[in-house]
């Protein structure tokens, strides 16, 4: 193994017009820091700061690496070699100076959190001092000033009101090379800290620190920053990204990930990976400011997030206030290897997977429809301190023997061919009417569901084998909507939910019914399920 250390890059614009510069934030904040957040055995964590001593450069990006070595593996390497178009174009226009330190030691306030792990509220603002100096007496030199970092200045400073913490760093380290030798120290406070009051001013006149400057400090430069963007590995910069013309648009990773800018169409096609490494694809989209309340959508099994549409625009026109998350459940695309069937838990930490890398803090309501709706469920009783409403539609709280049996024959016929099941299975789902008189919405589901995966589907559907929910959802303290279609399972869905709804949480759950509409009613009738869910919401 190797120190850990730092990625430290400093960056100045070329060009300061207000559309450059938001071309330049929304490629670093949806381009450059998530992707190297993917890579977590490298870059567990990433920030950026803007100058607060009104010197250049203005912006600051920092990333701790968890062993220096990394940085020499083509994983690393090749990010900087096979950047796309658009960060080659970006990044030719900006002053950049990306350098390396190991660390030597660090000193945190009892209790001490760190950034990634605030809420972007609480993290947005806080105060970094980044102090550089050359040392002068090679080994002996940097010994020494180590030495008075560790031992009296930094327990001075953290005397300082709002002191968090002091880390000391070197370079060159293992990646640099060169003749000088520098220490570098990044101190971080709170937004409101005593720095210039009488324990800092203390902390610049001791009789150690002048022997220490006069023996072995050659130079010494200060800079000071504030906090302003916190990476995560998703994507989700819609704000910078809402002020860009369409013409700024990008796709990266071979059509994985995709920003689509624009005043009322800024969206983020992307994803993040699941626990198990498999990906988790996601859109992005809504209100476009960082502080919107969030609602997200979880898939029915088969299909994928544009199951919501039509439901989608009328939410983002009837509540612009809202941002608004849409996700493949696993399976769609691809299974883990080995291949593992899915669990109701696993379905739920995916989600609260997602929530983490998109560094949102709590879900407003999320809306989900058969597994989707049990997943909603689960995720409700397992993690109700990250959701305040849920809608779960159209599912049962228990699986059956029949339910397993019915599961085991369809994988089957999707082994033979899977178009074959996805006729049968829109059939089954929608109600007679949607066949009927909206079979163009039958036939786009129908091509969805051809379209899953069939060795994702394989696996995937054993989340509905054998759980029961009967028991914990007593015990649920999310607020709660049931929706069902009226002729989902020519009614029998209905009567199920009706029989479960009172035993959720103390006081029961509310039910809806919409009309003229099966199993996926917020596909077939769009305007009846927003009736039905946008009081509650």
């Amino acid at each position: 193994m190797s120190n850990p250390g730092l990625l430290y890059v400093t960056m100045e614009p070329r060009r300061h017009d207000e559309a450059f510069l938001n071309q330049f934030h929304e490629w670093y904040q949806n381009e450059h820091g998530p992707t190297r957040l993917r890579l977590p055995h490298i870059f567990p964590n990433g920030f950026r700061y803007r100058a607060t001593d009104s010197l250049k450069p203005e912006f600051l990006a920092i990333y701790d690496v968890t062993e220096m070595r990394h940085l020499e593996t083509p994983v690393y390497t090749q990010l900087r070699e096979n950047r796309t178009k658009r960060e080659g174009e970006t990044i030719g226009q900006v002053d950049v100076d990306r350098r390396f330190f190991d660390l030597l030691g660090e000193q945190a306030k009892e209790g001490f959190t760190k950034i990634e792990d605030l809420s972007d509220q609480e993290a947005e603002g806080q105060v970094l001092v980044a102090v550089e100096v050359e040392v002068k007496g090679g080994e002996q030199g940097e010994k020494e000033i180590t030495k008075w970092y560790l031992e009296e200045h930094i327990p001075m400073l953290s005397k300082i009101p709002g002191w968090l913490r002091s880390r000391v760093y070197r370079t060159p380290s293992l990646i640099e090379g060169g003749d000088k030798v520098r220490i570098v120290t990044l101190h971080e406070y709170e937004k409101v800290n005593g720095l210039g009051g009488e324990e800092h001013k203390a902390s610049m006149d001791t009789k150690w620190r002048t022997e220490v400057f006069d023996k072995w400090i050659a130079a010494k430069h200060r800079r000071t920053y504030e906090l302003f963007y916190v990476f995560g590995p998703g994507p989700r910069e819609l704000e910078t990204l809402s002020k860009l013309s369409e013409s700024k648009g990008a796709r990266w990773e071979d059509g994985k990930i995709e920003t689509v800018p624009g005043k009322d169409t800024a969206a983020v096609n992307a994803y993040v990976y699941a626990q198990d490494g498999l990906t988790i694809r996601y859109r992005l989209e809504g209100n476009v400011s960082p502080k919107a309340p969030t609602v997200a959508f979880s898939n029915s099994l088969l299909t994928d997030y544009h199951m919501w549409d039509e439901l989608v625009a009328i939410l983002k026109a009837a509540r612009p206030d809202l941002r608004i998350l849409r996700y493949d459940t696993r399976g769609r695309h691809e299974i883990p290897s080995p291949p593992v069937p899915a669990t109701l838990d696993m379905l739920a930490d995916d989600l609260r997977t997602l929530l983490k890398g998109l560094r949102i803090e709590k879900l407003r309501a999320l809306v989900g429809v058969s597994m989707g709706g049990a997943t909603t469920l689960k995720f409700a009783l397992k993690y109700p301190e990250l959701v305040d409403k849920i809608v779960a539609c159209d599912f049962n709280v228990a699986s059956s023997d029949a339910n397993t049996a019915a599961w085991k024959d369809r994988i089957v016929v999707a082994e033979k061919n899977i178009k074959d099941l996805a006729g049968v299975t829109v059939e089954r789902w929608f109600h007679p009417h949607t066949m009927t008189e909206k079979p163009e919405i039958a036939k786009w589901m129908t091509d969805m569901v051809a379209g899953n995966n069939v060795e994702g589907f394989k696996y995937s559907c054993q989340a509905l084998w054998g759980y029961n929910m009967r028991e914990e959802m007593k015990g649920c303290k999310v607020d709660t909507l049931f929706v069902v279609g009226d002729g989902d399972g020519k009614g029998a869905l209905v009567k199920a939910m009706e029989g479960f709804k009172a035993n959720l949480g103390e006081k029961g759950a509310e039910l809806k019914i919409v009309p003229n509409a099966g199993h996926l009613p917020m596909s077939e009738a769009a305007s009846d399920f927003w009736e039905a869910i946008k009081e509650f919401l």
